[in-house]
């Protein structure tokens, strides 16, 4: 039996590399055994996941460690940027070269805008991930729209009321829920129109029900085969498998739906001064909550706050006790947040976060905003913390009632996608056939 190969290249960023490693358990899972798809990671980044459960046909390859270590990156973004797109390409061509069976095709992270370059130099066909939502690829594909009206390159202080109403296929979105971006940022960041004329497909990890309009717009307008692979979130390992861990064992100990479990990302994360006024808010909400702050706290909390450096975030999510996530918003989050079944207090810090949290509160009605600006500098007190996460996690209120009931809904329509005749399902199928076997 013939053997095919797809390379598989992530962008170096956890927030990008985990989905797509799910994609390929996914693809793995209803392709028919002919097919190894080979993930391509710096060797820090092996060190990181090549321990992680996959199946026989997910394989590693490396490349060295060319580009700034993953820990403390976000110390100099822009160099971090710099290095990715200027790098990685060389050892890239050295894996391929390497490789024993043929390529079929390239699934690359649309990030990493050289992986077109290699592949136009060996004919191989290219299928571009996008590890974000379907709103935020319409908002970048129509960036010239953007700088047409003025709300790219702006202060956001002085325009923020402004509302950004002519992006096919995105509701109505203040100019206030749209991270900065600056020319530089812009400049090291893929041109998506270029990207979409040279790439053969579109990858999604989204869940269409979701985001129907954004996907039927850029459907309509791309004229190329879009993907949508529903949440795209990796298998959880049966509990008998898994040892009981402090955190699991401190929320089995809490009653339904009390504990708030706080997670503000792993690559940029809110200042010190903030974290003080956080901890002190949650202190005085008399709240529950689980918090992953990865040695920056030093406070005691007492039964009813535990503080972890790290957990496992759809466990906790799943968790029973578990009735809130303050989150940043990245995609992941919200996705596994939707999937759960749990309502969210956003944070949004940076990129395509602040659009994220406004999809979560303004589109689905499925949280609250715990800030009003998307500006990062903007410091929240206790005062006004307390008294949200008080009202945000009061079971007892219509206002949460109603919201919770919203909650089960998206995560109903989250999990018929990727059930038997789902649209993720369907679309798995579709690319599969159309792509690798």
């Amino acid at each position: 039996m013939a053997m095919n190969q797809v390379v598989v290249m992530p962008y170096p960023a956890r927030g990008h590399l985990n989905p797509l490693m799910s994609l390929c358990d996914l693809l793995s899972s209803r392709s028919d055994g002919t097919t190894i798809f080979t993930v391509v990671v710096t060797e820090e980044w092996l060190g990181l996941i090549g321990s992680d459960p996959k199946p026989d046909n997910v394989r590693f390859a490396t490349i060295p460690n060319v580009i700034p270590s993953e820990h403390g990156r976000g110390s100099d973004m822009i160099g971090f940027l710099t290095a990715v797109q200027s790098k990685m390409e060389a050892p890239f061509e050295k894996v391929l070269d390497q490789l024993k069976l043929p390529v079929k095709l390239i699934i690359g992270d649309a990030f990493l805008s050289w992986i077109l370059d290699v592949a136009d130099r060996r004919n191989i066909p290219v299928a571009a991930y996008w590890a974000m939502s379907a709103s935020m690829f319409t908002m970048w594909y129509h960036v010239d729209l953007l700088e047409q009206h003025g709300h790219i390159f702006v202060d956001l202080s002085e325009r923020e009321e402004e509302w950004v109403d002519y992006i096919p296929g995105l509701s109505p979105t203040k100019v206030a829920d749209m991270s900065p971006v600056t020319r530089e940022q812009l400049h090291l960041s893929p041109n998506l129109i270029s990207m979409m004329k040279r790439v053969q497909s579109l990858l999604l990890p989204t869940i269409y029900e979701l985001e129907h309009e954004a996907v039927d717009a850029l459907r309509s307008e791309l004229h190329k085969p879009i993907y949508t692979f529903g949440p795209n979130i990796r298998q959880l390992q049966p509990q008998s498998h898994v040892s009981k861990s402090k955190y699991m064992t401190w929320l089995d100990s809490k009653p339904p739906n009390s504990v708030l479990y706080i997670c503000l990302g792993s690559f940029l994360s809110v200042s010190t001064s903030q974290m003080h006024e956080i901890a002190a808010g949650l202190k005085q909400s008399g709240v529950n909550f689980l918090w992953v702050a990865k040695g920056r706290l030093n406070e005691s909390f007492g039964d009813e706050g535990l503080v972890v450096e790290w957990c496992d975030q759809i466990r906790v999510l799943l968790h029973s006790s578990v009735g809130g996530f303050w989150s940043h918003c990245g995609w992941n989050s919200v996705k596994e947040s939707v999937f759960s079944g749990v309502p969210m207090l956003s944070f949004p810090i940076f990129a395509d976060q602040p659009l994220n949290s406004k999809v979560v509160v303004d589109d689905w009605r499925n949280g609250w905003k715990m800030k009003k600006e998307a500006r990062r500098n903007n410091l929240v007190k206790r005062g006004e913390i307390a008294e949200i996460v008080s009202r945000f996690m009061d079971n007892g209120s219509v206002e949460r009632r109603e919201m919770v009931e919203r909650v089960k809904n998206l995560r109903d329509a989250c999990r018929v996608s990727i059930e038997k005749g789902g649209s993720a399902v369907k679309d798995v199928d579709v690319f599969i056939k159309n792509n690798i076997i």
